[in-house]
């Protein structure tokens, strides 16, 4: 799917320009500060915006920090007049992420376009990259006493902003992953061995048997023990229907054996 570039600017043959020059990308345009920001409240895919700093009515920086307000990730390339540094400077400090003069070779612009989208899309893959060496780091880990510090450690990143983009990158916490994991493993080790509700909770790291047994009921409805029994009787009607198939010569539903 092509990236997406919201054009801002109030005249409309410069975002028509602006639509034949970005043919690669998909390109929406709006001729006023009020419409980007009413666009980029409703769901969307914007990844990148570029943003005429003299709107009608409006400061072109102050649109820059209500932008970022909204959507603090979004690229944000500033088009200012023949020789407003000034301008530049100060949208610069408004966390606009680049400007150049609307009077340059509108090829220059899309060249800045190009390298704004290379560098964030270089950013998403080294982004995914961390998420899935911490996630490594869990599964190595997650038996010891382990937390965000220590993967956050492993990956170079401060715990605060590991913490963000691991929610952003996996939709929970770096605590709900870690715990899902744990669960996960403890239904396995109950269907698989016949360890003990003591022993699976000190294989999963856990201090004492009480919080293992308490976080597993909320995260599964059941009891460890109750979990067992449920997954024994299965394996019990499974082996009878291969049993009974195996005589009859039948293909074998499993749908119907766990029923």
């Amino acid at each position: 799917m092509p990236y997406t570039v919201l054009v801002v600017d109030d005249n409309y043959q410069f975002r028509e320009e602006m639509k034949d020059l970005l043919y690669e990308y998909q390109v929406v345009t709006v001729p006023s500060a009020e419409r980007a920001i009413d666009l980029l409240k409703e769901p969307h895919t914007v990844d990148v915006i570029v943003l005429d700093v003299r709107l009608p009515g409006r400061k072109g920086t102050d649109v820059v920090q209500e932008i970022k307000t909204i959507e603090p990730k979004i690229p944000v390339i500033i088009l200012t007049g023949y020789g407003s540094k000034e301008v530049a400077i100060e949208a610069l400090r408004g966390h606009a992420d680049d400007f150049m003069e609307k009077s340059s070779d509108i090829i220059s612009i899309k060249k800045l376009v190009g390298k704004v989208i290379d560098n964030k899309h270089a950013e998403q893959n080294q982004c995914g990259n961390v998420i899935e060496r911490v996630k490594y780091f869990i599964e190595k880990n997650y038996q010891k006493r382990m937390c965000l510090s220590h993967a956050a450690r492993f990956v170079s990143l401060t715990p605060k902003y590991l913490s963000r983009l691991f929610k952003e990158r996996t939709g929970q916490s770096f605590i709900n992953y870690k715990t899902h994991l744990k669960m996960d493993k403890a239904k396995d080790l109950l269907e698989k061995t016949h360890y003990n509700v003591n022993q699976i909770a000190d294989q999963l790291g856990y201090l004492n048997t009480e919080s293992f047994v308490r976080i597993f009921k909320k995260m599964t409805g059941r009891s460890p023990g109750e979990y067992r029994q449920a997954a024994m009787a299965s394996g019990v009607s499974r082996d009878a229907a291969m049993r009974s198939a195996e005589q009859r010569k039948e293909p074998i539903s499993w749908t119907d054996a766990t029923m």
